[in-house]
């Protein structure tokens, strides 16, 4: 199905990253996905078999929503994302709307795509990647504190993030640095979670195909 995986697509991307910000930044990085690995995914985290959580989101241009409202019943992906500002994020949801968005309207499924972003945010990585498909954000990460897959950066990371020209916490709804892991779930028309990835490193993520797998074992929507 894809012509470049989305794990190739980041080695490409971090071997010009990692020359452009000089060694003892890319050092930070590794410092923090290898802490970050070594802690694995949080103990409260939701996963097959358990009903997905609703909370209230907003859409792109700040109108109230939530995610039953979004997934209406029918089949969905819901895509934790961490930002606009996550090159990682740009990746994996330039490749969805490329690859995986005709697989799932072939299903009759949808894809949301969710983070702790304020609404400009979202609406500035749907123009930006000529996004096709829900982009919601979730202010204090009510959704994702549901999910159980709330982390924030290391305290070096932010540090590291501040000489590169930004803060976490100045995309964020809530003005506070806390965003979920990089997250894939598939939720059937009942509600109930039937396909979980969970990502605590945030440089690797979930290939297209494997989506495509988990939503045929569901049968077409």
């Amino acid at each position: 199905m894809s012509t470049t995986s989305i794990a190739q697509q980041i080695d490409d991307f971090n071997t010009g990253f990692e020359a452009q910000i000089g060694d003892r930044l890319a050092g930070v990085f590794a410092g923090e996905q290898e802490d970050l690995r070594a802690d694995g995914i949080p103990a409260g985290a939701l996963g097959v078999g358990d009903e997905a959580p609703d909370a209230s989101l907003l859409t792109a241009d700040g109108q109230t929503t939530s995610l039953s409202a979004a997934l209406g019943g029918a089949v969905g992906v819901v895509v934790f994302y961490r930002g606009a500002w996550c090159p990682y994020c740009n990746i994996t949801l330039r490749t969805y709307q490329q690859e995986l968005i005709p697989a799932l309207r072939e299903r009759g499924a949808q894809l949301i795509a969710v983070s702790p972003q304020t609404p400009e945010g979202s609406a500035k990585i749907t123009d930006d990647a000529a996004l096709d498909f829900a982009v919601l954000s979730d202010p204090a990460n009510a959704l994702a504190e549901g999910f159980g897959i709330v982390t924030e950066p290391s305290a070096d990371a932010r540090a590291a993030h501040t000489e590169l020209g930004f803060d976490v916490a100045d995309s964020n709804a809530d003005d506070t640095a806390r965003i979920p892991f990089p997250s894939v779930y598939v939720i059937d028309a009942e509600g109930r979670i039937r396909f979980a990835d969970i990502h605590v490193d945030y440089t690797t993520r979930t290939e297209t195909d494997e989506i495509v797998r988990a939503v045929d074992a569901l049968g077409h929507a």
